[in-house]
C-alpha cells in the first residue's frame, strides 16, 4: 500500500506529464519512472501508466476530432493494425518477467528519450516530403508499420506519437495537422486495446492509476492554457535531459 507521501509524488509527476504531453510530448518518461520509484514492481507500473493515460489520449483525440473529418478509408485501414498491435504488445509485456522486462527499461528509455529529440528533425523532414508532387507511395503500405509500432506501444508505448507520426508521413500525402490528429486516434487505439487486456490481467495499481490519470487530465487543461508562454522546445529537452539521467541510474543499478 502506497503511502500519502508516494501519493504526492505520482500527483506532482502526472500534472508534469499531462502538461508536457499538452506541450511537447514525452509524459510518459515522466510517469512510468515514478511509478516504479515509489515501490510498484516494473511490469505492474508499465501496465497501471498504460492504463493511467487512456484519458489523455481520448482527451487529445477529441480536441483534434475535426481534422479527422475526410479520413474514414485511413482509420478503416489501420485502426485494426493498431487494435492487433496494441494487443500484441500487451500479451509481450505480461509475459515478460520483472527481471527481463527490468533490463530492457533503460535501452526502452533512451529509445524513446531519442524519438523525444529528434521530434523536430522528423517533422521537418515530413513537411519536406509533403511539398514533393512526385508519385505517392499506396497508403495500405502503412498497415505492418503501424502494426509494428502499435506492439511497441502496447508493450512500452514512451515516443509512440513520434514512431507513428513519422510513419504516417512517409506513406500517406496531407497536412501535418491531420496527420497529427490520425495519430492521437491511433495512440488512443493502442493504448485502449492494451488497457482493455490489462484489466483481467490483475497487474494494474487501481489507486496510483486513477491518481495518474487525474493528475494528467489536470496537467493537460493546465498545459493548454499555457501553450502561449511556455517554450515546448524548453520542454521536449527537460524531458529527455531527465530521462537520459534515469537511463543512466537504472544502467548503473
Amino acid at each position: 500500500m502506497l503511502t500519502p507521501i508516494q501519493y504526492g509524488f505520482l500527483v506532482i509527476a502526472a500534472v508534469a506529464a499531462g502538461l508536457i504531453n499538452a506541450l511537447a510530448g514525452g509524459g510518459s518518461l515522466i510517469t512510468f519512472p515514478t511509478l516504479m520509484a515509489v515501490g510498484i514492481p516494473p511490469v505492474m507500473a508499465n501496465v497501471t501508466n498504460t492504463v493511467a493515460l487512456c484519458p489523455g489520449y481520448l482527451g487529445a483525440t477529441l480536441a483534434q476530432k475535426k481534422d479527422l473529418h475526410g479520413q474514414q478509408k485511413r482509420i478503416q485501414l489501420l485502426l485494426p493494425s493498431a487494435v492487433i498491435g496494441g494487443i500484441i504488445g500487451g500479451i509481450l509485456l505480461l509475459n515478460s518477467s520483472d527481471q527481463v522486462f527490468d533490463r530492457l527499461i533503460p535501452f526502452l528509455i533512451l529509445l524513446a528519450a531519442a524519438l523525444l529529440a529528434f521530434q523536430d528533425t522528423l517533422r521537418s523532414c515530413l513537411q519536406r516530403r509533403q511539398g514533393d508532387k512526385k508519385g505517392n507511395i499506396p497508403e495500405i503500405w502503412a498497415f505492418l508499420p503501424i502494426a509494428l509500432a502499435s506492439i511497441y506501444g502496447g508493450y512500452f508505448g514512451a515516443g509512440l506519437g513520434v514512431i507513428e507520426l513519422a510513419i504516417l508521413g512517409l506513406f500517406l500525402k496531407d497536412n501535418l495537422t491531420r496527420l497529427n490528429a490520425l495519430k492521437q486516434l491511433l495512440s488512443l487505439v493502442v493504448n485502449v486495446a492494451a488497457s482493455w487486456f490489462f484489466l483481467f490481467s490483475n497487474q494494474v495499481y487501481w489507486s496510483a492509476a486513477i491518481v495518474v490519470a487525474i493528475g494528467s487530465l489536470i496537467g493537460g487543461l493546465l498545459g493548454g492554457k499555457l501553450a502561449r508562454i511556455i517554450s515546448p522546445s524548453y520542454l521536449r529537452w527537460t524531458v529527455v535531459i531527465l530521462s537520459i539521467i534515469t537511463a543512466t541510474v537504472y544502467f548503473l543499478r
